[in-house]
């Protein structure tokens, strides 16, 4: 590896600037110090010294979002079997390497589109700029294709993604400037511009219809939304739950967004950005408290089977983990103040559960709530410092 480093550091004047191939130095930087260390580096004085730096904490959060990827491709292999066959007593962990391909089949393609398009969107802002390519693409990337129904097109996940990188990343001048989530930007652009690729009983498992009773094809919070309307799936929302378990809707044996179903893998994530320090205890810990607040009082309310399911079955069924874990969590467009981070996640995991609920339009209220949030980060922000201006002034007076 030392040869190899060394002949990247050989190659670098030609890249910098007043060399050939100067216009390439956005590209060429991001390559070699994604692979090896700078060859200019701090090592004395009073800047903090340390091996981590901005694509090293985004590789922390794709090793933390591994463990969501691996099962959501197995997940989507499972039930494109469940599909084609037209029956949902398929053994999980029955063909194994058949599902793992047929997760492939699906997940690979749209990673790559992900990929391939947003960074050829980065580099081509980076080279008309003149500036180091931003690193913050390394997770959009991930987090677009593990939010998407399984038979998304993949022309849809390419123009998703360029709109935006484009209109939700760049335009606001790159990483670190946007002020909300990019990944949940592409998702609700689907949503509201292609809402039947979306939602719906089919888009779950490319397509294919299954017609053995109890399954609809459907995802649990679409199922679950239909109580809502006067003809509703399940006779009862304890028919409802006992066909999504708790326990298999933790562990993520449902149909539902390729990355979202398993809260187990979620929460593997979450103990690796939490022991890292890379994401918020605050805010995962306020956005789970703040969906089971709303959700318990939901259920005083009552009045219809969905406000009578469980509070804490909200917290296992959709994308409400997946989004307290790695969107809520985002250190751009989330709060910034110690105190605003638990208001920031409980206050978006309250209207995460509220719209769900409340609104059968949008069963997956959660990255409704989530971009809400980011936009009203800075306001909460402001009045926390205020906050704290008002009370030290105020304790300056009294001394």
């Amino acid at each position: 590896m030392k040869f190899l480093e060394n002949i990247v550091h050989k190659m670098e004047p030609k890249f910098s600037k007043g060399g050939k191939l100067e216009k390439w130095n956005p590209v060429f930087e991001s390559f070699a110090t994604l692979a090896f260390t700078p060859s200019i580096v701090t090592k004395k004085g009073s800047h903090i010294r340390d091996g981590v730096d901005l694509k090293r904490t985004m590789i922390t959060v794709i090793i933390a979002l591994l463990p969501c990827l691996l099962f959501g491709i197995y997940n989507t292999g499972h039930w494109e079997m469940v599909a084609a066959a037209g029956d949902r007593s398929l053994p999980f962990w029955a063909d194994q390497w058949d599902k793992i391909v047929a997760g492939l089949w699906v997940v690979l393609p749209m990673i790559v589109v992900s990929y391939g398009v947003g960074l050829t969107i980065e580099f081509i802002f980076g080279i008309m700029k003149g500036h180091a390519l931003h690193e913050g693409f390394l997770v959009s990337g991930m987090l677009i294709p593990l939010i998407m129904p399984a038979d998304v097109p993949l022309w849809m996940v390419g123009v998703s993604t360029a709109f935006a990188v484009i209109i939700g990343k760049e335009i606001f001048g790159g990483t670190g400037m946007n002020i909300l989530n990019v990944a949940l930007t592409a998702r609700a652009f689907l949503f509201f511009a292609y809402p039947t690729s979306m939602s719906g009983d089919t888009v779950w498992m490319s397509g294919k219809e299954a017609s053995v009773d109890g399954f609809t094809g459907s995802t649990a919070l679409g199922d679950l939304a239909s109580f809502m309307s006067d003809k509703p799936v399940f006779e009862n929302i304890d028919v409802y739950t006992n066909n999504y378990s708790l326990m298999d809707s933790f562990l993520g044996f449902i149909p539902g967004s390729i990355g979202e179903t398993s809260v187990f893998a979620v929460l593997i994530g979450a103990a690796i950005l939490i022991w890292t320090g890379v994401g918020s205890f605050r805010i995962i810990s306020s956005f789970f408290l703040g969906g089971y607040f709303m959700g318990l009082l939901l259920n005083g309310i009552g009045g219809n089977e969905y406000l009578e399911l469980p509070a804490y079955f909200h917290l296992v069924i959709g994308g409400f983990a997946f989004g307290a874990v790695f969107m809520a969590t985002d250190p751009v467009t989330a709060a910034q103040t110690a105190t605003g981070k638990w208001i920031y996640g409980f206050l978006g995991g309250l209207i995460a559960i509220l719209i769900r609920v409340l609104n059968p339009a949008y069963p997956e209220g959660v990255f409704l709530a989530i971009l809400f949030m980011n936009v009203m980060a800075p306001i909460i922000d402001h009045y926390v410092v205020q906050s704290n201006i008002k009370r030290r002034l105020k304790r300056l007076k009294t001394a």
